[in-house]
C-alpha cells in the first residue's frame, strides 16, 4: 500500500483553465510573456519537483526534527542539499518581480505551485514562503536602497526573511508590544531592543544571512496599534558592497518543541541584548502595522492553502489506502462464501471519502479563485475591475484563512478514520499530517481573530457594499440556473443557504444592539456559514461547465440523452468523462449533504442563547 504524496492534477488543470480560464490572464500586460504551454511545463516541473524530492524527504525530515546548539540553530541535514536544488530551480519566488529574480507568474498559478510543494512537505516551505513575502514588502515599502539590497538576494533564496510579531506578553495583541527602538544621532539606523516569540524560520544555516522585519515602538510614540512602526533587522549586518558584514546583536534564544512541522525551526529571538541591534525603519513611523497587513495578508492566503494542500494530500492517501485494504463483505452479500473486499466498497467510508472528496475541491476552487482575484487587483488596467477583484479579496480572504484551515485539519481526521488504527501509527504519514495542519488555525491570526475581522471590518467595509455585491453576484448567478433540469435543483437549495446567511448577517444588527457581545459569539459560526455558501456557489460553478463539456460528449459521440447504458460505458472507459461526471456528483454531495450546515447555524444564532457569556466557569 502506498504512502506517497500525489496531487490531483485532473482537478487542478480544471480549475485553472476551465473554472478560472488563467489564459484569460496572460492578455494582462504583466503576463504577456506566458503561455499555456509554458504554463503547462513549469507545473509539470512543480510536480516532479514535489514528487521526487520534496515527498521523499518529509518523513525524514520530521523525525530528525531541529536543534539549538550554542545559539546556532540546525536544520534536518537533508534540506541543504534540498533547499539548494529547490532555489536552483528557479521557482523560489514563482508570482514576484522578474527584475528581481522572481518569475512575475500569475498569482493564480502561484498557489498550484505551492499547493503541490506544501502538500509534500510543508515544513521545507516555510523559509521560502516567508522569504519572498518579507522580500515583497521590502520592495513596496522600503527605499531605493533597501530594494537594492535585500530584494534581488531574497527572490533568489541566497538570503532568506522572517516577520517578527508575536511577544511573550501580547500575543495576538500587537498593540501591547514591548519592543522599542531608539533613533541614534548622526546615524540611519535605531537601536532595536526587545523579544519576539513564534518565529517562523527564525534562525538557520540555509542561507548566509536572515533579513527579519520587527515590529517596534519608538520612544514617545503612541501607545497601542498607532504607535508601531516597522524595521528590517538583518541577522548580519550588510555592507556598503552588498557583502556580510557583522553581527547584528540578535540572539536567539530557543526553539519551540512543536506538535507538528517539526522540521520548520520556530524560534524565539532576542534582540539587542549587548545594546548594539541595528534596524532600518521601513516607510514612515507609527505606519508599521499597516506594511506589515500586506505580508500578514499574503501569509493568511498561503496559511489557508496550507489547508487546503495538506487536506487533500491526505485525502489521497486515504483514498489509495481504501481502494487496496481489504476488509469484510460487502454488506448485501448474501452468499454462503462471503469475500472481504476492498474498504471503499463499505458505505460508511464512501461517505468519508466523499466528505473529503468535496471539501477538498471546494477549497482548492475557493483559494485560486481568491489568487485570481488578487491578479485582478494588482494588474487589470480598468479601474472598475481592479476595485471590484479588491473588493472580493478583502471580503474573502479571512474566510480562505480560517474555513480552509478548519476544514483541512478535520480532511485529516475523516484520512485517519478510513486508515483506522494504521492512520494512528506513522506508517502512512496521516498521523503527521494531522499535526502539522493543525497550525494552520493558529497562526497569522487565529480563526477566531480571522471571524471577528470578517465580520466586524469585512461586512462593515464599504458601508457593507462588499457584501452586498457579493450577495447580488451569486443571486444572478443562481437566477440563471433556475431553470436547468438537473442543475436548478441544486441552484435552489444554494439560494436557500445563501439567504440564510444574508438573514444572519443582518439579523446581528439588531442583536448587537441588545448585547453587543452577541454577534460576536457567533463569529465563528458566521465566517463557517459564508465559508460553506461561497464553496457551494463555487462547485456548482464548475458542475456547469462540467455539464456543458459532457453534453458536447454526448453529442460528438452520437449518444442519446435516455441512453444510460450508453453513457455509463462511456464514463468506464474515458477518464475525462468520468472526472466530468464526478464533479456534478461531489457538487450534489456537497450540497445535499454538506450545505446544511449553514441552516442549523443560522437557528443556532437565531435562538438567543448567550449561556456562553452567562455560565459562571
Amino acid at each position: 500500500m502506498s504512502s506517497k504524496y500525489q496531487i490531483d492534477r485532473r482537478d487542478m488543470d480544471f480549475v485553472l483553465y476551465d473554472h478560472l480560464k488563467v489564459e484569460e490572464l496572460l492578455e494582462l500586460p504583466r503576463y504577456q510573456g506566458f503561455d499555456r504551454e509554458t504554463l503547462d511545463i513549469i507545473l509539470s516541473q512543480a510536480e516532479r519537483f514535489a514528487v521526487e524530492k520534496l515527498a521523499p524527504t518529509n518523513e525524514q525530515a520530521d523525525a530528525e526534527g531541529c536543534r539549538l546548539e550554542d545559539g546556532s540553530v540546525y536544520v534536518p541535514e537533508v534540506y541543504e542539499k534540498l533547499y539548494e536544488e529547490f532555489c536552483s530551480m528557479g521557482l523560489f519566488a514563482p508570482v514576484h518581480n522578474p527584475e528581481f529574480g522572481g518569475m512575475g507568474l500569475p498569482h493564480t498559478l502561484g498557489v498550484a505551485l505551492i499547493e503541490m510543494f506544501i502538500g509534500s512537505h510543508g515544513s521545507f516551505m516555510f523559509t521560502p514562503g516567508l522569504t519572498t513575502s518579507a522580500s515583497h514588502l521590502i520592495e513596496e515599502h522600503g527605499t531605493e536602497e533597501d530594494v537594492a539590497t535585500y530584494c534581488e538576494k531574497m527572490y533568489t533564496g541566497q538570503w532568506a526573511g522572517t516577520m517578527c510579531l508575536t511577544e511573550p506578553q501580547a500575543g495576538s495583541a500587537l498593540g501591547d508590544l514591548s519592543t522599542t527602538a531608539q533613533p541614534v544621532d548622526g546615524e540611519d539606523y535605531y537601536k532595536i531592543t526587545g523579544n519576539k516569540i513564534f518565529i517562523s524560520a527564525g534562525d538557520h544555516q540555509l542561507t548566509e544571512n536572515i533579513v527579519h522585519l520587527v515590529l517596534a515602538r519608538v520612544e514617545g510614540d503612541p501607545e497601542g496599534t498607532r504607535g508601531i512602526s516597522l524595521f528590517i533587522v538583518p541577522k548580519y549586518r550588510v555592507n556598503d558592497d552588498g557583502s556580510i558584514g557583522d553581527p547584528n546583536d540578535v540572539t536567539v534564544t530557543g526553539i519551540e518543541e512543536k506538535m507538528g512541522i517539526h522540521a520548520s525551526p520556530t524560534c524565539a529571538l532576542s534582540f539587542g541584548d549587548d545594546g548594539d541591534c541595528h534596524g532600518w525603519l521601513v516607510g514612515e513611523r507609527c505606519n508599521g502595522l499597516k506594511y506589515m497587513f500586506l505580508m500578514m495578508n499574503e501569509a493568511r492566503l498561503i496559511t489557508g492553502l496550507q489547508g487546503e494542500a495538506i487536506g487533500n494530500a491526505a485525502f489521497q492517501l486515504a483514498l489509495d489506502y481504501a481502494k487496496e485494504r481489504k476488509q469484510g463483505p460487502k454488506v448485501t452479500d448474501r452468499s454462503k462464501d462471503k469475500k472481504s473486499v476492498a474498504i471503499i466498497e463499505h458505505p460508511d467510508v464512501r461517505r468519508n471519502l466523499m466528505i473529503m472528496k468535496a471539501y477538498g475541491e471546494g477549497l482548492r476552487a475557493l483559494i485560486y479563485n481568491t489568487a485570481y482575484l488578487s491578479d485582478h487587483a494588482a494588474y487589470n488596467e480598468d479601474e472598475g475591475k481592479r476595485e471590484w477583484a479588491q473588493d472580493m479579496l478583502d471580503l474573502l480572504t479571512p474566510i480562505c484563512k480560517a474555513f480552509c484551515s478548519d476544514i483541512g485539519f478535520e480532511m485529516t481526521e475523516l484520512a485517519m478514520q478510513v486508515l483506522g488504527g494504521y492512520g494512528y501509527i506513522t506508517e502512512y504519514g496521516i498521523e503527521q499530517q494531522m499535526r502539522d495542519v493543525k497550525i494552520a488555525s493558529i497562526y497569522e491570526g487565529t480563526n477566531g481573530i480571522q471571524a471577528l475581522d470578517l465580520l466586524g471590518r469585512k461586512m462593515r467595509q464599504k458601508g457593507g457594499a462588499l457584501f452586498m455585491t457579493w450577495i447580488q453576484e451569486t443571486t444572478q448567478f443562481l437566477a440563471g440556473l433556475s431553470e436547468d433540469e438537473i442543475l436548478g435543483k441544486l441552484a435552489k437549495e444554494l439560494d436557500g443557504a445563501k439567504n440564510a446567511l444574508a438573514e444572519a448577517a443582518f439579523g446581528f444588527q439588531a442583536q448587537g444592539k441588545e448585547n453587543p457581545e452577541y454577534p460576536l459569539l457567533h463569529a465563528t459560526p458566521f465566517l463557517g456559514m459564508f465559508g460553506h455558501v461561497e464553496v457551494g456557489r463555487l462547485l456548482l460553478q464548475q458542475a456547469e461547465i462540467a455539464k456543458q463539456k459532457l453534453a458536447h460528449i454526448w453529442e460528438e459521440q452520437g449518444v442519446e440523452a435516455d441512453d444510460q447504458e450508453a453513457r455509463q460505458a462511456l464514463i468506464e472507459q474515458n477518464e475525462d468523462v468520468r472526472y466530468l461526471e464526478n464533479k456534478l456528483k461531489t457538487t450534489s454531495f456537497f450540497v445535499y449533504q454538506l450545505l446544511p450546515k449553514v441552516q442549523s447555524r443560522l437557528k443556532a444564532i437565531q435562538s438567543g442563547d448567550d449561556s456562553a457569556l452567562t455560565v459562571a466557569l
